[in-house]
């Protein structure tokens, strides 16, 4: 059952007007539509205590020990953990979001977490037509809030197609006005996924310039960077070259899904911290965010294939698997490849052909009777195809999840449990199970930093006057449901989640309420006039 509707304007100024700082304890003299009653309570930016949160129209109206005056409901929290919803800084749910099914717009693997907020468009595949986007909820109302990049594969792919090869000053020029254009239009900012072709192609000073129309509008620069591993330049010199754009263009720079991955750069996840932290004490806002899992998902292409053999796109790849010269060539790359990611065994198919979906490279060529690249090679003449790559150590994880700049992400995608149940993991595995952070951290670094970090006014916070993003889950039982071999459960121990007011999930089942709303980002004064 939803909340039901304000039915009066809210008798203080508080609830009318734009999120400001505000008193933690503040009371409102109109009735409250809804109350969360004793809970304890993580407001985001202080410690627990047991008390009140109260809700009127989209905003909180209260927080404090003991909420005055009457409601016109009241949920029970007790033993329950009330917190801000968790904002979800990497993810790949544009498809659910823009879908034709109702259903899945509302975003369920999320809102069972409790997320309530996430952005998209990440590794440089945001659409450019950002008002269309962010505009889409109005008429195609979603389940979750959601900010938009604008991407540079998108973008690049737009002007200069697949091929490896820099633009002409024209194309730059066009380019340029597209990123300006969706910065103007609400863009978070300019996202890339240097790693993944055609974006690959593309050097520094190409990406400096565009990222210079994102930071004329006061965006922020975010990349999956060039290498995270030893494929091309390594992972420091790819850190390296994310925080020389974020200096040269003069934005801030994240750092997506921070991982070491592979066998090659197990252990550095020190010396990259350090280096990060080098470039924050010389006044640089750098920041990042991390995803729960020891395996990353992409594409296998991706995974074993060098850049070269994906230029001009998938018809130009296939018609290299053709040519004998070129598949001599390309085999013994596949080969090292496959070695940094940890052999045949370490990557798990998680979409594409059907009757391939849930076995690994190594089970697939042993029942072809093929080496793992030939069985890859027969994968990708089928059908492109995800992989779940099981690549980092839990100690490198630890040391990136340990550092105040990383905040918590999933980088959801179909097929990997990190789209049902990376929040909910990240509580039960490395807050309650292992201890590498406590939970007032977990909780902070899923909704107060990501909200500072990219300015989401009114958001991440438990405070009077901030939009009415709220969740209340059980620290007994949170956790996820969802592993490798049935990636799509929802997680359990959410009992409640409230989005801009409105109840989403009610004793832990969804309510059908779609209450999301597009976050536009409001550019720098006068840099769209």
């Amino acid at each position: 059952m939803g909340v039901r509707g304000l039915k009066r304007k809210v008798r203080t100024a508080m609830a009318a007007t734009a999120f400001t700082a505000m008193p933690l304890l503040a009371a409102s003299a109109a009735e409250a539509d809804l109350v969360l009653k004793g809970g304890t309570i993580y407001t985001g930016a202080a410690a627990a205590f047991v008390g009140d949160v109260a809700i009127t129209g989209d905003r909180i109206s209260y927080v404090g020990k003991k909420a005055p005056g009457r409601a016109k409901r009241v949920i029970d929290a007790r033993d329950l953990i009330v917190a801000p919803g968790f904002i979800d800084t990497h993810t790949h749910v544009n498809g659910m979001i823009a879908g034709d099914d109702a259903a899945e717009r509302l975003v369920l693997p999320f809102l069972m977490q409790g997320v309530t907020t996430a952005f998209i468009g990440n590794d440089g595949y945001g659409d450019p037509d950002t008002a269309k986007v962010l505009g889409s909820a109005a008429v195609r109302p979603v389940g979750i809030n959601y900010a938009a990049y604008v991407g540079f594969g998108a973008v690049r792919t737009k002007v200069v197609g697949q091929d490896d090869r820099a633009p002409t000053a024209t194309e730059l020029s066009e380019m340029k006005t597209l990123v300006a254009s969706a910065m103007c239009s609400g863009a978070l900012g300019f996202s890339t996924g240097l790693f993944y072709a055609p974006q690959s192609f593309a050097k520094l000073d190409e990406v400096i310039a565009l990222a210079k129309e994102a930071a004329t509008r006061g965006g922020i620069y975010d990349s999956h960077i060039r290498d995270e591993s030893s494929y091309t330049i390594g992972l420091s010199a790819a850190i390296d070259e994310a925080i020389t754009v974020g200096r040269e263009a003069g934005l801030p720079a994240h750092i997506a899904h921070i991982k070491a991955l592979g066998v090659d750069v197990h252990g550095q996840a020190p010396a990259i911290i350090a280096k990060i932290e080098a470039a924050r004490a010389a006044g640089q806002i750098v920041h990042a965010d991390q995803y729960p899992w020891s395996a990353s998902g992409t594409g296998l292409s991706a995974s074993l294939l060098p850049r070269w053999a994906e230029d001009g796109g998938r018809a130009a790849m296939l018609k290299r698997f053709d040519e004998p010269e070129t598949l001599a060539r390309l085999r013994p790359e596949m080969r090292e490849n496959l070695r940094r990611r940890g052999g045949a065994a370490s990557l798990l198919i998680t979409s594409g052909p059907d009757d391939l979906v849930g076995k690994t490279l190594e089970a697939i060529a042993k029942e072809s009777g093929v080496e793992p690249i030939e069985a890859a090679i027969a994968i990708l003449r089928r059908a492109p195809a995800g992989v779940a790559s099981f690549n980092q150590s839990e100690a490198d994880i630890a040391a990136f999840m340990k550092q105040p700049w990383v905040m918590t992400s999933s980088d959801a995608s179909t097929g990997h449990p990190r789209l049902y149940g990376s929040y909910a993991r990240k509580y039960e595995t490395y807050v309650k199970t292992n201890k590498v952070i406590p939970l007032r951290d977990f909780i902070e670094r899923s909704t107060a930093l990501p909200a500072d970090a990219f300015s989401l006014q009114g958001r991440g916070r438990l405070t009077p006057g901030a939009f009415a993003d709220v969740i209340a889950f059980d620290p007994a039982t949170y956790a996820p449901r969802a592993d490798f071999a049935q990636p799509a459960l929802f997680a359990k121990g959410v009992r409640t989640v409230i989005v801009n007011g409105k109840v989403a999930v009610e004793d832990g089942a969804p309510t059908g309420v779609a209450a999301g709303r597009g976050l536009p980002r409001t550019p720098k004064a006068g840099a769209c006039s």
